[in-house]
């Protein structure tokens, strides 16, 4: 956490009161030097026991997004001295251009120009007595220089009303070292930078911009409330490792609309603590799918309430809308009224699929098998399209706590290939299935 911005100066005059004093001064004009001086004298006392009152009655410092102030310097990082030209790290110039926005008042534009800016960690720290937009027409390009980063790349923390929109990209360059990443072998690996993280960021819009090739996840909100991500191009290769596009934890009121994702992980990661999203038409794959969870892998998870996905395509990806459990979890926790309507499958490996079993790497050789986490009330309504295994629909629930309230309606799923026929395989699932074709009608 970075430190807190300092506050500017509160207002010694309301705008009143200096046009009143501007008039007196002007009414002084002509007369005599010894008498003007006299009056300025008194009308000063006047306006300093004014403005003194004044100040005493106002807060020290405004709230962000009150009356504008001129920021320190300037917002636009090439009169703070950046260079596009993909070399020269311009690192500094865009925490000067952050220090100068945060500690104004009103709403301050940061302005990222055409061209190419090579870029190391960035601790954008709130709180901010502004809200600051950062206008991206050009391409930040992350260094390949793992030593350059703490934990993250670019890194907003502690802010309220804050905004990302242009036609630039935010490249994390990650063929510079996805070689290093071994999470593949070892599930407690160490993790790379992510591209954009948002922690603990209130009334955010991510809009225009494209993320490209992100290190790990290209987009991380951790503790945020109210997110708009829209329009959006997050695209990293299909074998690219652990590249989410969007991973979501602890957060609330988060809407993607418009978005087009294809990386080499989820799509989309819904993680514990999670409520109120809402993803509406955007497209995904390649890529692993709309996933919530895993989840109960840590002690103290919360629970994931309230997920709505419409009116969305998922293409080539090896699964499509996912929910995934861990066997042995370690959190009592619930999942519980999603609603996933008027999804196109278009060759998708697993369209359907609810894991309560989920054991990556082996890592639950010797579990239980009684889960601690409730899989409840669940629709998954007009999803139509095609398979490219015969498993169209996947509900393996735990022994201990069948899935609950789930719905197949309107789901009309067909495998692709030849010598076998589509199928729905499910265990310990409890619901209806309402106009389903024959074979998937499991529930």
């Amino acid at each position: 956490m970075g430190p807190a911005s300092p506050s500017t100066s509160p207002q010694l005059t309301t705008p009143d009161q200096t046009r009143s004093t501007n008039k007196m001064a002007m009414a002084m004009a002509g007369r005599s030097s010894s008498t003007a001086v006299a009056v300025a004298v008194a009308v000063y006392a006047v306006a300093l026991l004014v403005s003194t009152a004044w100040a005493a009655a106002t807060p020290a410092k405004p709230a962000a997004g009150g009356a504008p102030s001129m920021p320190a310097g300037p917002l636009d990082i090439v009169l703070l001295g950046a260079k596009g030209d993909g070399k020269t790290d311009a690192t500094q110039t865009i925490m000067k251009a952050w220090k100068n926005a945060c500690a104004a008042t009103g709403t301050q534009k940061i302005i990222i120009p055409a061209g190419n800016f090579l870029v190391g960690a960035l601790e954008l720290s709130g709180p901010c007595t502004s809200s600051i937009i950062i206008r991206l027409d050009g391409n930040l390009l992350g260094t390949g220089d793992l030593n350059a980063y703490k934990k993250n790349w670019i890194e907003v923390m502690h802010v309220d009303n804050f905004s990302i929109n242009g036609h630039g990209t935010i490249d994390g360059q990650g063929p510079l070292v996805w070689e290093k990443n071994q999470c593949n072998k070892n599930y407690n690996c160490k993790i790379l930078p992510n591209s954009l993280v948002l922690d603990y960021v209130n009334n955010a819009t991510i809009r225009g911009i494209t993320l490209k090739n992100a290190k790990f996840f290209h987009l991380n909100l951790f503790n945020c409330k109210t997110v708009l991500v829209e329009n959006v191009q997050i695209t990293a290769p299909g074998d690219s490792p652990n590249t989410d596009g969007i991973h979501m934890g602890d957060s609330e009121d988060v809407t993607i609309k418009s978005t087009t994702i294809g990386v080499g992980d989820d799509c989309i990661s819904i993680g514990p603590g999670t409520k109120h999203v809402k993803i509406h038409g955007s497209h995904c794959g390649p890529g692993h799918g709309i996933s919530v969870g895993s989840l109960g892998r840590y002690k103290d998870e919360k629970d994931v309430e309230d997920i709505q996905v419409t009116n969305c395509t998922i293409k080539g990806a090896t699964n499509g809308l996912r929910i995934k459990s861990y066997e042995d979890s370690k959190s009592a926790l619930r999942a519980t009224r999603f609603v996933y309507d008027d999804v196109r499958m278009d060759n998708v490996s697993f369209p359907i699929v609810i894991d309560q079993k989920y054991c990556p790497n082996n890592i639950c050789a010797k579990a239980s098998g009684a889960s601690k986490v409730v899989v409840a009330d669940i629709v998954f309504k007009n999803i139509v399209g095609t398979s490219a295994t015969p498993e169209a629909v996947t509900l393996n629930c735990a022994n201990n706590v069948p899935c609950q309230g789930v719905q197949l309606v309107n789901v009309n799923l067909k495998y692709t290939g030849t010598n076998n026929k589509t199928m729905a395989v499910c265990h310990n699932a409890l619901g209806k299935s309402v106009n389903v074709v024959k074979e998937l009608a499991c529930l």
